[in-house]
Protein backbone atom coordinates (compact mmCIF):
# COMPACT_ATOMS: atom_id res chain seq x y z
CA UNK A 1 0.00 0.00 0.00
CA UNK A 2 1.08 3.55 -0.52
CA UNK A 3 -0.01 7.01 0.55
CA UNK A 4 -1.08 9.42 -2.15
CA UNK A 5 -2.31 12.80 -1.03
CA UNK A 6 -3.43 11.54 2.35
CA UNK A 7 -5.27 8.51 0.93
CA UNK A 8 -3.95 4.99 1.23
CA UNK A 9 -4.07 2.89 -1.95
CA UNK A 10 -3.21 -0.71 -2.74
CA UNK A 11 -0.57 -1.43 -5.36
CA UNK A 12 -2.08 -2.56 -8.63
CA UNK A 13 -0.68 -6.09 -8.39
CA UNK A 14 -2.10 -6.44 -4.85
CA UNK A 15 -5.47 -5.15 -5.99
CA UNK A 16 -5.52 -7.64 -8.86
CA UNK A 17 -4.58 -10.50 -6.54
CA UNK A 18 -7.33 -9.47 -4.12
CA UNK A 19 -9.88 -9.23 -6.95
CA UNK A 20 -8.93 -12.67 -8.27
CA UNK A 21 -9.60 -14.17 -4.85
CA UNK A 22 -13.25 -13.03 -4.97
CA UNK A 23 -16.07 -15.42 -5.91
CA UNK A 24 -16.92 -15.28 -9.62
CA UNK A 25 -20.12 -13.26 -9.06
CA UNK A 26 -18.22 -10.63 -7.10
CA UNK A 27 -15.48 -10.50 -9.74
CA UNK A 28 -18.14 -9.88 -12.41
CA UNK A 29 -19.53 -6.96 -10.39
CA UNK A 30 -16.00 -5.64 -9.87
CA UNK A 31 -15.15 -5.84 -13.58
CA UNK A 32 -18.45 -4.26 -14.56
CA UNK A 33 -17.76 -1.34 -12.22
CA UNK A 34 -14.26 -0.86 -13.64
CA UNK A 35 -15.51 -0.95 -17.22
CA UNK A 36 -18.25 1.56 -16.45
CA UNK A 37 -15.61 3.90 -15.01
CA UNK A 38 -13.68 3.72 -18.30
CA UNK A 39 -16.71 3.99 -20.55
CA UNK A 40 -19.33 6.19 -18.86
CA UNK A 41 -22.91 5.50 -19.80
CA UNK A 42 -24.68 7.62 -22.37
CA UNK A 43 -27.95 7.49 -20.55
CA UNK A 44 -30.56 7.44 -23.31
CA UNK A 45 -28.67 5.19 -25.71
CA UNK A 46 -27.59 2.81 -22.96
CA UNK A 47 -31.11 2.65 -21.51
CA UNK A 48 -32.46 1.68 -24.92
CA UNK A 49 -29.79 -1.00 -25.43
CA UNK A 50 -30.38 -2.34 -21.91
CA UNK A 51 -34.10 -2.53 -22.66
CA UNK A 52 -33.47 -4.43 -25.90
CA UNK A 53 -31.04 -6.81 -24.17
CA UNK A 54 -33.49 -7.51 -21.34
CA UNK A 55 -36.31 -8.14 -23.81
CA UNK A 56 -34.18 -10.51 -25.88
CA UNK A 57 -33.04 -12.39 -22.79
CA UNK A 58 -36.63 -12.80 -21.64
CA UNK A 59 -37.61 -14.05 -25.12
CA UNK A 60 -34.86 -16.67 -24.91
CA UNK A 61 -35.73 -17.72 -21.37
CA UNK A 62 -39.44 -17.97 -22.11
CA UNK A 63 -38.87 -20.05 -25.23
CA UNK A 64 -40.52 -17.41 -27.42
CA UNK A 65 -37.38 -17.45 -29.58
CA UNK A 66 -34.82 -20.17 -30.08
CA UNK A 67 -31.08 -19.62 -30.00
CA UNK A 68 -29.18 -20.72 -33.08
CA UNK A 69 -25.82 -22.41 -32.45
CA UNK A 70 -22.86 -20.28 -33.57
CA UNK A 71 -21.58 -23.08 -35.82
CA UNK A 72 -24.84 -23.01 -37.77
CA UNK A 73 -24.81 -19.22 -38.10
CA UNK A 74 -21.21 -19.15 -39.31
CA UNK A 75 -21.85 -21.98 -41.74
CA UNK A 76 -24.73 -20.02 -43.32
CA UNK A 77 -22.59 -16.89 -43.53
CA UNK A 78 -19.68 -18.84 -45.05
CA UNK A 79 -21.96 -20.48 -47.62
CA UNK A 80 -23.57 -17.19 -48.56
CA UNK A 81 -20.33 -15.29 -49.09
CA UNK A 82 -18.15 -18.04 -50.55
CA UNK A 83 -20.14 -18.20 -53.78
Amino acid sequence: MFDYGGKVYMKTKDLIAEALSLPVEERAIFVDSLLKSLNPLESEIDKKWASVAKRRLEELRSGEVKAIPAEEVFKKIWNRFSK
